[in-house]
């Protein structure tokens, strides 16, 4: 069975382990070359020799190592970055007047495929000390016309427009005003409209530098709309945007395929990825290892797939477990006693004033809270774990609160494991949550170093395995993957009603909301002007006014049960607009 091995050399400590990997190989031991000592003073491991026994990943103190099996039918190997690196398997390829979705956990090649795409990245097949060309990559998939047409497309010279995963890097690419940047960018003459569209009217005088996530967000997805381009690739465009902003953004994306475009993108949101994508090529494989990349799937059926973790057209299961959705209906919230109340609560700030009805929540409920950004919802989560003081009312304080921040900082000086030890946490609830949200590969870690997505799944089991009566959850979804995003979600649910707790969630992904939430607190307002809690509602009554307000309808999926956001004038959505319903229908 063919292998790989992966050394990660961030965590090898070397010297410092004495290469117990090396004195513990039964092929070594046998005078094999399995594994030496490289160049740079790494390990490096035979692939060819190594007989997959285990062994050296089970020694090895920090985890550095990883021993793979590979599934049979992978595919081509598309590229590779050195020995005993990170590779990817197969093309994925974009479609003329069409949006092509990258669908797929994290680490395993979809950034990946939109570098190799957009030219940024050349194909190496695996021989990683080899330069290639175009010319050389078509003669390698000489009798795939679809490859070897869209590298002689991009050879011929033209245009990508290229929309980044990190908006925070932005700042340090440019220096001045919003206005500026884009109209150094304005390729296309959509100046005036496209500040319109992306609705950026209020800091166009700003300093790229000052703005915040979602306005850096907005800039950098219309700064690549207003390119001239032929082929446009946009990593993960929703990051930092609220609900609305967010099926705006996929609406501009989605009419550039309508101009005759080629257009990919890389989305966690399931919500966002189905309403924007026509196709979709779902990725499996193994952080930081390996990745595949099936064939082009429609949407619906792609998704599905993923979700199934099996791949029909390629016979294929790449997960033991469906990700399930649990049917009920909307209208349903529990019947238990009142756990935690707070008073009418307002606050006020120089610029912003929030006004807050009062409410309660039951035993063993989770409330989601949804609305447009700066309209007060981290501040009214604030007030409840108090943080900020209110400016009139009270909130109930003999409740044990634990509150996971929107901004979660890395600050801490000192590996996972020490965070963790020096934390006030349920050790039987942290030993499940290492596991289930894969922070145990992580212990090593400097906090400093981690990433976004892990920093996030370290803060939320930190938040999680406390004690507490009423937990907080401002934005998890941030950072993660599907997988993460619904893993935390069946968690959560599972923390609080066996342990008849309480909670509160903040966020925008909508699936995740549906997914997890008993009710539903709706935040309207004028952003960074005003902001209005109303108190929690029913989940029908809370999504169907915000779905209202935002012209959308959402149905269920048939066969998976997740929640679909419904094309915009297509039959049904014109029939649940016309019911009144905006939700999806109960069953």
């Amino acid at each position: 069975m063919p292998r790989i091995a992966v050394l990660d050399k961030d965590k090898c400590s070397k010297q410092e382990c004495g290469y117990v990997c090396i004195k513990a190989c039964p092929g070594v031991r046998m005078g094999d070359e399995t594994i030496l000592k490289g160049e740079d003073d790494f390990p490096v491991i035979s692939e060819i020799l190594c007989t997959g026994c285990g062994i050296c990943p089970k020694k090895c103190p920090t985890g550095a190592i990883k021993i793979i099996n590979l599934p049979e039918e992978k595919g081509t190997l598309v590229v590779q970055f050195g020995v005993n690196s990170f590779r990817l398997f197969n093309q994925a390829l974009p479609r003329e007047s069409a949006v092509v979705g990258l669908i797929g956990a994290n680490g395993i090649g979809k950034t990946t495929t939109l570098k190799i795409l957009s030219g940024q990245l050349v194909p190496n097949m695996g021989k990683y000390k080899e330069n290639f060309s175009f010319d050389s990559i078509m003669q390698f998939f000489k009798g795939v016309p679809e490859i070897q047409n869209y590298y002689r497309k991009l050879a011929s010279g033209l245009k990508v427009s290229f929309k980044p995963q990190n908006v925070d890097d932005v700042p340090k690419l440019f220096k001045g005003k919003v206005n500026a940047l884009l109209k150094k960018m304005d390729e296309r003459k959509k100046f005036a409209e496209a500040v319109k569209l992306f609705e950026l009217e209020n800091f166009l005088d700003s300093d790229v530098a000052d703005l915040s996530g979602g306005e850096l967000q907005r800039v950098s997805v219309c700064a690549a709309w207003m390119k001239k381009a032929d082929f446009y690739f946009f990593d993960e465009p929703s990051s930092y945007l609220d609900i609305e902003q967010r099926l705006n953004m996929a609406r501009l994306i989605k009419g550039l395929a309508v101009e005759g475009k080629f257009v990919v993108v890389v989305e966690h949101d399931l919500a966002v990825l189905d309403y924007l994508c026509d196709y979709v090529h779902v990725f499996y494989g193994v952080n930081g290892a390996y990745g595949v990349a099936s064939g082009l799937k429609g949407v619906r059926n792609g998704v599905n797939e993923y979700l199934q973790g099996f791949l029909k057209d390629e016979n294929m299961r790449f997960r033991e477990n469906d990700i399930k959705f649990e049917v009920r209906a909307a209208s349903e919230a529990k019947k238990s006693s009142v756990a935690y109340s707070y008073q009418e609560l307002t606050k006020k700030y120089a610029r912003f004033d929030l006004e807050c009805d009062a409410g309660a929540i039951r035993v063993g409920e989770v409330v989601g809270i949804i609305g447009p950004n700066a309209i007060g919802k981290s501040t009214f989560v604030k007030m409840l774990a108090g943080v900020e003081a209110p400016s009139s009312g009270t909130v109930e304080q003999k409740m044990k609160v634990s509150y996971k921040p929107q901004y979660v900082k890395s600050d801490f000086n000192g590996t996972v494991a020490e965070l963790v030890s020096s934390s006030k946490v349920n050790l039987g609830v942290m030993e499940d949550l290492k596991k289930r949200l894969s922070v145990s590969e992580l212990l090593d870690k400097s906090v400093k170093h981690l990433s976004g997505g892990e920093l996030q799944r370290v803060s939320i089991a930190l938040s999680l395995s406390q004690d507490a009566d009423v937990y907080l959850f401002d934005e998890p979804s941030a950072f993660l993957d599907v997988e993460q995003r619904l893993q935390f979600s069946h968690i959560l649910k599972q923390r609080i009603e066996s342990g008849e707790k309480t909670c509160f969630v903040v966020d925008h992904d909508i699936v995740l909301v549906d997914s997890v939430s008993d009710r539903l607190m709706v935040f309207e307002g004028e952003s960074s002007v005003r902001g209005k809690a109303n108190a929690p509602a029913s989940k029908r009554d809370g999504m169907n006014a915000f779905l209202k307000r935002m012209n959308v309808t959402m149905r269920r999926d048939k066969d998976t049960g997740r929640p679909r956001v419904n094309k915009t004038g297509s039959q049904l959505d014109e029939e649940q607009k016309q019911a009144g319903e905006y939700f999806y229908r109960e069953r």
